[in-house]
């Protein structure tokens, strides 16, 4: 076939011989007689192009092509053949009627069959077989030729089957593993005849087939030396193992090769670097095996292969809890890579040293001479990692000679490099603040320099971390930000500065030089720059700063008011109605708290999608707040310099946890997808994290988590079944409250079969409250039921009968601290805000707490109350006084407890508990959850 011309492409030629609607009329080729082979190869391989760019064919016409392209099966050319499997595989995915083929393809998986098509059959009907998961008995009708292949001694037919078997697992899991005693056999296979072929003397092509195809070929078998089959079929055996992590670490052991790793049958490195990978997750999952696995880590790094080396290496630099001892070896192979010719090796090294450095810099200092001489390597993106170590291992005296060597190649890397730099150099201004000048110099000169938004912002970041973290080099900066923001091309980055303008420029020992900036913004820049800039001006007008500044300012905010977009219009015209009501101030420009954008989220949603709500106006008096700096923390996510290491098994970036009105709004969903439950209306309260009702040793195990409705208590159960051979059907939980509760149970939604697979499943008990305006609070017996199956071993399911059995839970309660929210307030103006509601005074005695700390955690736990200004931490051993505010749901309204407390060793914590709520039902609720 003749492929088309730069000049036929330019003329449209290739459009039209790729075009999807040509190739479905050519495909008449199938039928023609005698048929063609390579007609049909040309057509097929332009088939499976269009797959490969995304063009899609809809059903009717895949199936047409799809059949016709099984007719060539007619035709014995083994090239043709080949090719067939290959649209074949791609076409079975959008065809309809795939499944007829399936003998067709039998036919040539026979295991007496020596043709070189073979392995192409076994792929194309484990795809055919793949798109058939209701259908376990077509796996089951294949398993002895799939068994036969796996441990055939033609590497290209084993592997085939291998990774076959591996993507037909999720689907067909008991069946595949029956093969377990044939992949183990493949593993420990010492060596192929050929790698491509049975036998050298075949002198068949490329060692496939048999004396059929020999005449026609003049190719000799070529030496297995790869054993590729190996790292299939142990990836097939860590599938079948892996719930199962007893089995995982005795095969780990077995293949391991002892302390040394000389023994290991594995001679594929990819097949070593997997085992180590295994090896990782199970130290990362069972730190009891920690010893032998990390032994067996230093053996391999003295593998012939760098590969292996490399990730033996990696693996233990990644390890939690690592001490420097263990570190020596595998720093001293990755020094060893670092002088390196190959390039690959150099940056694989450094990229590992810079992802160590972060935790263990004194360690990895002692590679400090290698690293500085990559700084000249020609290769910018080992260069980058060298000098990215170096600034988080380096002294304060080399910071200089680092930035000069740092200036001289910023230019010649990638943005991507540069953004690594600058996280480097954020780190490196905390760690020696007297190099503020010399750091901030540099970041205001690449901040000048070409480049994009990431770039840009990694800057800006670092900048904004050195206002916040060095106080000398607050002014400085502040006017670096300034003369950016004349010339930012980046809408997002401009309003961040002029708000962090708004914020720092007032306690500025000189405000007013920042005003032209600021004013310039809203004259030259769009609509959205415009608006923040009003804002960030107006701060400087009400904080009170200067009488003079504040008129000045005031005039500034009337020719806003002529703006042409009513964003800029509106904030203008709030702030000077500010100006106005001096009191308007507190809440509009100093407030320190916000909502909870998780917890306003599902309240929105709540609003929204109940009918009879929506009549109402919305109230966000039942939503907590949080205090900025809590925004800040739930927002903030690792930074690049965090994650700068390669993948890992064994220490992934693991997200933030989710802050408590987050996990809220998670129940909240999870609640509004049970029918059962639609009737009760929004979740006032659910629990900030669910309590065990187990130990974590048990072959059950429960938790639960309460969520509080206006008129009714649901309780959900999160059960697990650890037992893998067993399943447990009708799993529900039976809960005794105490005598005069005050809650009727409703009814308990079970859940029907739970297996380790399937683990956590959630029972759910719902309790009505008899009288909805009192905040119940009592102590339940739990039981849970089952009825427990054993699974027949060679079909997967369970028995018939099985027999009835109970679990005794440990105790729940229904307390005070399920009914209140956290939230943030200024605590010292809200408490005298609320001098005229309802207040509470009661005095305990605690004799059993040893500190003044203890006292403090137990009343925030009981209590499940927000801690203001730091004070849930004593700063004297005798006297302290905690403040703590909350939100009771179901219209309670806001309560604030003031904690004065005394220690002395002979009396223990003497507590003095001042409420003020807007409700008494909520100050009484306080008072008896200590009380009590």
């Amino acid at each position: 076939m003749s492929f088309a011309t730069k000049k036929d492409e330019e003329s449209g030629l290739s459009t039209y011989y790729n075009n999807k609607t040509t190739i479905i009329q050519e495909a008449r080729v199938f039928n023609e007689s005698p048929i063609s082979p390579r007609k049909c190869r040309a057509l097929l391989t332009r088939i499976v192009y269009l797959l490969y760019v995304g063009e899609t064919f809809n059903t009717q016409e895949a199936t047409g092509l799809f059949f016709g392209t099984t007719k060539l099966f007619q035709h014995k050319d083994s090239a043709l053949r080949q090719m067939v499997y290959l649209a074949i595989k791609e076409l079975a995915l959008t065809a309809e009627d795939v499944i007829m083929v399936t003998a067709s393809i039998m036919k040539d998986m026979q295991p007496n069959s020596e043709v070189i098509y073979r392995p192409n059959a076994i792929r194309a009907l484990a795809r055919i077989i793949d798109l058939r998961p209701r259908q376990p008995s077509m796996a089951q009708g294949v398993e002895r030729f799939f068994k036969a292949a796996i441990v055939d001694k033609n590497p290209s037919i084993s592997s085939a089957a291998l990774v076959s078997a591996y993507h037909l697992f999720p689907n067909a899991k008991d069946v595949v593993k029956r093969w377990v005693n044939e992949a183990q056999e493949a593993v420990s296979a010492k060596s192929a005849a050929s790698f491509f072929g049975t036998s050298p003397s075949a002198g068949s092509y490329l060692g496939w087939g048999g004396s059929s195809s020999s005449a026609n070929t003049g190719y000799q078998a070529i030496p297995s030396t790869t054993y590729i089959t190996q790292y299939h079929s142990l990836g097939l055996l860590y599938v079948i193992r892996q719930q199962d992590r007893m089995a995982v670490t005795k095969m780990i052991q077995q293949l391991g090769g002892g302390k040394s790793g000389a023994g290991t049958t594995l001679k594929n490195p990819m097949a070593l670097c997997m085992l180590i990978r295994y090896a990782a997750k199970v130290m990362e999952e069972d730190p009891n095996v920690q010893k032998q696995m990390l032994d067996l880590l230093e053996g391999w790094l003295r593998h012939k292969s760098d590969m292996v080396n490399l990730e033996a290496a990696r693996v233990i630099c990644e390890l939690k809890n690592v001490t420097s001892v263990q570190l020596t070896r595998s720093i001293a192979v990755l020094q060893l890579f670092l002088s390196s010719p190959k390039s690959t090796l150099k940056f694989a090294a450094t990229r590992t040293l810079a992802a160590l450095a972060v935790t263990h810099p004194s360690s990895v200092a002692a590679c400090n001479i290698d690293l500085e001489n990559l700084i000249s390597d020609p290769n910018r993106s080992v260069a980058t990692y060298a000098i990215t170590t170096l600034l988080k291992t380096g002294n304060e005296a080399s910071v200089d000679r680092l930035m000069k060597q740092i200036s001289g190649f910023m230019s010649e890397i990638s943005d991507e490099f540069k953004v690594i730099i600058v996280d480097a150099i954020r780190s490196l201004c905390l760690k020696f603040p007297s190099k503020h000048e010399a750091m901030l110099t540099f970041l205001s000169g690449v901040l000048r320099d070409e480049g994009g938004y990431e770039f840009k912002r990694a800057v800006v970041e670092a900048i904004f971390d050195m206002i916040k973290f060095i106080a000398d080099c607050k002014e400085q900066a502040l006017s670096h930000l300034c003369e950016f923001i004349e010339d930012c091309e980046f809408t997002k980055l401009s309003v961040r500065i002029l708000h962090l303008l708004g914020v720092e420029g007032p306690k500025a020992p000189n405000p007013t030089k920042y005003i032209r900036f600021i004013y310039n913004r809203v004259v030259l820049e769009n609509a959205t720059v415009r608006a923040a800039a009003v804002a960030s001006l107006a701060k400087f007008g009400l904080n009170n700063i200067d009488a003079k500044l504040g008129k000045s300012i005031h005039v500034l905010l009337n020719r806003c008011l002529d703006d042409v977009d009513d964003e800029v219009r509106d904030r203008a015209a709030m702030y000077l109605k500010v100006y106005e009501e001096p009191p308007l101030i507190q809440p509009y420009i100093k407030e320190e708290s916000i909502y909870s954008l998780s917890a306003l989220e599902s309240k929105l949603v709540s609003y929204m999608s109940d009918p009879d709500a929506v009549e109402q106006p919305f109230d966000t008096s039942e939503i907590p707040k949080i205090s900025r700096e809590q925004a800040a923390k739930e927002a903030a996510r690792p930074s690049t310099l965090d994650t700068i290491g390669g993948p890992s098994t064994s220490k992934a970036a693991t997200p933030p946890p989710p802050s408590a009105a987050e996990t809220q709004s998670i129940y909240a969903q999870q609640l509004a997808e049970v029918p059962e439950l639609a009737s009760y209306g929004p979740v006032l309260n659910s629990s900030a994290k669910p309590s065990p009702l187990t130990e974590r040793e048990t072959e059950y195990q429960a938790s639960v988590v309460k969520h509080i409705f206006k008129e009714h208590v649901v309780f959900q159960f999160n059960v697990s079944n650890t037992i893998p051979d067993t399943v447990l059907e009708q799993v529900s939980v039976i809960m005794q409250p105490q005598a005069d509760s005050g809650l009727t149970e409703d009814f308990i939604i079970p859940v029907p079969q739970l297996t380790s697979a399937t683990s956590p499943g959630i029972v759910y008990v719902s309790f009505t409250r008899d009288t909805p305006e009192e905040y119940v609070q009592a102590s339940f017996q739990c039981v849970l039921k089952f009825v427990s199956k054993e699974l027949d071993p060679s079909t997967g399911e369970p028995e018939e009968e099985g027999y009835e059995d109970e679990y005794q839970l440990e105790d729940t309660e229904l307390a005070a601290g399920d009914y209140i929210l956290p939230s943030y307030v200024t605590f010292s103006s809200e408490w005298d805000r609320m001098r005229g509601g309802v207040s509470t005074t009661e005095t305990f005695s605690l004799p059993a707490m040893e500190s003044l700390k203890a006292a403090c955690n137990s009343v925030i736990e009981i209590l499940n109350m927000q801690p203001l200004g730091g004070s849930e931490e004593p700063s004297a051993p005798t006297v302290h006084t905690l403040q703590l505010s909350g939100l009771v749901g179901g219209g309670g309204g806001k309560v604030l407890v003031r904690c004065r407390m005394t220690y002395s060793k002979a009396q223990g914590v003497t507590l003095e508990v001042g409420v003020r709520a807007e409700q008494q039902a909520a100050a009484d609720l306080v008072i008896a959850a200590i009380g009590g």
